[in-house]
């Protein structure tokens, strides 16, 4: 036997411990167990809740990834599309861009083409004024060049024999031109050799010294030069009493009247036009206008006699119109009377056609018997020319 076991002031049975230990083992093994039971079937209640939440998330899922597939689909085919209608367009504007950069490079190509034009113009002008330059540096050459101007204004506007070139004169003078005045003997003298260096110093002139260096010779110069013309040029009874002196560019004579007013009025004291080519193209017209009106004149005689024959003309015309009116008056006049008598037999066949045949005769001549009136011999005859119209 087993001694019981003291605690405090207790004494327990070892047996009775393990038996109440035994059984609180086995109630807790129980207990276990059947939170087992109990935790076993949530486990199942809960697997078979998880299945389902899988199949329905599974199934969501498969509608999802359907959907994606679908919603995929339709956006690489809208990017396709997109990217289609991109492609066309930056396509089409690729080919617009290279066509406007085609004529582009075509107008420009033109252009270019205009300026290398333009600069060999350039270039030729250039060099036409450097030997315009040459031509005016050199006094003879100079002349030439002025004469040759001149000799081209005049040609055009004159006709032939109302000029000529480097005529001489009386006094041994040749002039560069002479034109003739028409009923007068006299011509009208133009020179041609205009003193040019002084305005080319006075142009270039840098400098105020060097610029009234160079006014002081154009003074000198021109003055001379009218001077020996009125000395030259000027003969009583071959020459007018006016002279004209040619200035081959307008910019020297703009210059002249601009900054030289005292050498134009010395030119025209002594009695000097000093003409620009635009000016002698106009003396060279009112010349023309003039010759024309000396011809009209020179024909005015003819002119009255073809215009006294045209008035006998209208006068014989006049009369042959009246003749003529004359035959209209008795032609319609005869119209008037073949109508009367073509009324006269319409009337008669009227009456032919209502005549009553059962009439005796002597009620027929009754009634186409009347009064008659006597007539002339005259009256007669007309009456038998109006019968035989009538038909009668």
């Amino acid at each position: 036997m087993t001694e019981p076991l003291q605690i405090g002031g207790i004494a327990l049975d070892p047996l009775a411990v393990m038996l109440g230990l035994a059984g609180t083992v086995v109630v807790l093994l129980a207990a276990l167990l059947i939170v087992f039971m109990v935790m076993l079937g949530r486990r199942r209640t809960d697997a078979r809740a998880q299945d389902e939440q899988m199949a329905e998330l599974k199934v969501r899922l498969q509608t999802l990834a359907e959907a994606s597939n679908s919603s995929h689909s339709q956006l690489q085919r809208a990017v396709n599309e997109r990217l289609d209608r991109i492609s066309h367009r930056v396509g089409s504007d690729l080919t617009t861009t290279a066509q406007r950069t085609n004529e582009s490079i075509a107008k420009l190509h033109e252009r270019l083409a205009v300026i290398d034009t333009a600069q060999k113009n350039l270039t030729d002008l250039s060099s036409n004024m450097m030997s315009l330059q040459q031509i005016l540096a050199n006094k003879q050459s100079r002349g030439a060049f002025g004469q040759m101007r001149m000799e081209t204004i005049i040609k055009d506007g004159l006709p032939v024999g109302h000029y000529t070139f480097q005529a001489t004169l009386s006094n041994g003078k040749r002039p560069d031109c002479l034109l003739h005045m028409p009923n007068n003997e006299a011509g009208v003298v133009i020179d041609a050799k205009f003193p040019l260096e002084g305005f080319e110093a006075f142009r270039v002139a840098r400098g105020e010294q060097e610029q009234k260096e160079a006014g002081r010779r154009i003074k000198v110069d021109v003055a001379k030069h009218i001077d020996d013309m009125a000395a030259k040029y000027f003969i009583t009874g071959e020459t007018q009493d006016n002279a004209i002196l040619f200035v081959p560019s307008e910019s020297v004579y703009a210059d002249l009247a601009e900054h030289f007013p005292d050498l134009v009025q010395r030119a025209h004291r002594a009695r000097i036009v000093i003409c620009a080519p635009n000016m002698l193209m106009l003396a060279v017209q009112t010349m023309q206008a003039i010759l024309k009106d000396v011809k009209m004149r020179e024909q005015a005689g003819l002119i009255q006699k073809e215009v006294a024959m045209l008035c006998d003309d209208i006068s014989r015309l006049g009369d042959r119109v009246g003749n003529l009116q004359n035959h209209f008056a008795q032609a319609n006049k005869d119209i008037d009377q073949i109508v009367t008598s073509s009324d006269k037999i319409s009337k008669r066949g009227r009456k032919i056609e209502n005549l009553d045949f059962e009439q005796s005769p002597a009620e027929v001549a009754q009634s186409q018997s009347g009064p008659r009136i006597t007539r002339g011999p005259e009256q007669a005859e007309r009456r038998s020319q109006a019968d035989l119209l009538a038909g009668e």
